[in-house]
């Protein structure tokens, strides 16, 4: 057990907390998420955010507005980016700023985004300007196994790279693209659009913690400026694979009713395979970032 307070509080909280792995993620015990929280919880819950990065919150029973009031304690919401059709019986409305993620099938198609099968590892929206600083995400329906969600420390893979494969990387922005609907590198499915696309430093400093983290993705990041291509990849490939080592990642194995918020500045994030005749239901939201990584 571990337990985090806010000090500079006179109505100082402690939160009742299980870590899940050395690096990155915490569940939160003892909250109901379908009520307000008071701004000492929410100061107790910011600060374990920023020291874990993800944050497991489970049997949780909520509707859409009170998902986003809980993702507004994080900041300002931001737009859900991928239209999303409604699914009556599950889901009914679906709020602007709420993405259904989804494989159920509606007169032939997907009524959410990103349907099936394995994701790559990757952080939201780093194909943009400024990137999602944080995403939520909430189980409403689960398959029986799989679709596992698996989250990467990006400082603990800093702090322990290569020194030569940092040095080389150290400084250099690397491009960002993203092909909407796709989950693996490679995968020329969905529509393209080379005008999204961002380049950003190799190694992000969080504007809160002050820490460096990798922030590069086997997804999504396709170059390193001013390098050769053959050599820029072999890097990139290099540091997706230390970053990816199972000791710096958790792997969330979702029940209904979870919710889980992770720090998109410093953690990348993939989904396991999971049976396509099984439904999988989940409501996304974000935090919106406001200014560009440094």
């Amino acid at each position: 057990m571990s337990a985090v307070s806010s000090p500079k509080s006179p109505e100082a909280v402690t939160l009742e907390s299980v870590d899940l792995n050395p690096y990155i993620g915490t569940e939160v015990l003892g909250l109901d998420l379908s009520q307000p929280l008071d701004p000492a919880t929410i100061a107790a819950m910011r600060k374990l955010w920023l020291d874990r990065t993800v944050l497991v919150f489970r049997d949780q029973d909520i509707t859409q507005e009170e998902l986003l009031r809980f993702t507004g304690y994080f900041g300002e919401v931001g737009e859900r980016g991928l239209s999303a059709t409604v699914y009556p019986s599950t889901a009914g409305r679906v709020l602007p700023n709420i993405m259904l993620i989804s494989n159920i099938r509606e007169n032939g198609k997907t009524i959410g985004a990103l349907p099936d099968g394995e994701m790559n590892f990757h952080h939201d929206m780093i194909q943009t300007e400024k990137p999602h600083i944080a995403s939520v995400l909430y189980a409403r329906e689960v398959p029986s196994h799989g679709g596992d969600t698996c989250f990467a420390s990006g400082h603990a893979a800093y702090d322990t790279l290569d020194p030569e494969v940092r040095s080389k990387l150290e400084g250099k922005r690397v491009f960002h693209t993203y092909q909407y609907g796709r989950t693996k590198r490679g995968d020329d499915s969905g529509t393209y659009d080379l005008s999204d696309q961002s380049a950003h430093p190799a190694f992000r400093t969080h504007e809160e913690n002050g820490r460096k983290a990798i922030y590069v993705n086997r997804l999504m990041s396709v170059g390193v400026e001013g390098m050769d291509a053959k050599e820029g990849e072999a890097l990139l490939n290099a540091v997706f694979d230390h970053a990816e080592k199972p000791e710096f990642v958790y792997c969330h194995k979702w029940k209904v009713g979870d919710l889980v918020i992770w720090d998109n500045r410093n953690s990348m994030h993939a989904r396991t395979d999971f049976p396509s005749d099984q439904r999988r239901l989940m409501w996304r939201s974000q935090v919106r970032g406001t200014h560009k990584p440094f």
